[in-house]
């Protein structure tokens, strides 16, 4: 068990809920950051009642002054941010030759910019303090492509690159980076797109299904369990890492 703060971006819904509910499960202190206050409020009292504590922070990863703000909302409720979770994130499904030089912009400014605003928030501190761990949700979409994601595997695949070369700058600090690289999750965004695709939803669903050498999607408490891990006192040697959770969909 921890008591470290940890703090969560996009932890109100789908893969950030199981992650902020699964690290205050193991005893962290958690910051449930998202731009829907009322849902991160949710997730928070749903910790709590289980016997943790966390607190919704209001936070705009697009926005620098937001991320300011939050953080030091956070360290004002809980204490110095120990553990930053990015997981705050957007994507619409289309055929790059379709996109807009302002939806390049969105999936960048959210999906990427968004974490070096709060990474470049927090590290300092860590550095300061002597550690640290910096865990970033990439998607296996940043490492082997995936269709009608183009401008998002992008952004992802610069949050592999970006979490390696932080590895290395504060190797030495007490803080380590890793990425997490989540596969096809059941999650509410996935269930919206496939009921907008056109085709009959559960067929979509039922075919990603097939395509996981397991048989089944990914939860989002099963990418929670990785995060946990490299949140832990004992992954200090463990860094510049990226890790798929897939059910074996990729194996590299």
């Amino acid at each position: 068990m921890s008591n470290r703060v940890a703090f969560v971006t996009g932890g109100a819904s789908g893969i950030g809920k199981g992650i902020a509910l699964a690290l205050g499960e193991a005893g962290f202190r958690v910051a449930v950051a998202d731009l829907n206050v009322e849902a991160a409020t949710g997730v928070a009292d749903e910790i709590s009642a289980a016997g943790g504590e966390a607190v919704p922070v209001s936070l705009n990863v697009t926005d620098s002054a937001s991320v300011a703000a939050a953080v030091t909302a956070v360290t004002d409720a809980l204490g110095p941010v120990e553990v930053v979770v990015n997981c705050a994130g957007w994507d619409d499904f289309m055929n790059f030759v379709d996109t807009t030089e302002d939806f390049w912009d969105k999936i960048i400014d959210l999906n990427f910019k968004g974490q070096l605003r709060v990474t470049h928030a927090v590290v300092p501190g860590m550095i300061e303090r002597g550690w640290g761990r910096v865990i970033n949700i990439g998607s296996d979409a940043g490492r082997v492509g995936s269709s009608l994601e183009a401008v998002y595997s992008g952004a992802k695949g610069g949050t592999i690159a970006f979490t390696k070369t932080l590895a290395r700058e504060v190797a030495t600090s007490g803080v380590t980076a890793n990425t997490v690289c989540p596969g096809p999750t059941d999650t509410p965004a996935l269930r919206k797109f496939a009921d907008q695709s056109g085709a009959d939803a559960e067929k979509v669903i039922s075919g990603m299904t097939r395509a996981v050498p397991m048989r089944r999607l990914g939860q989002p408490s099963d990418i929670a369990a990785a995060v946990v891990f490299f949140a832990s006192d004992a992954t200090g040697y463990i860094t510049g890492q990226t890790l798929s959770v897939s059910g074996g969909l990729t194996m590299a």
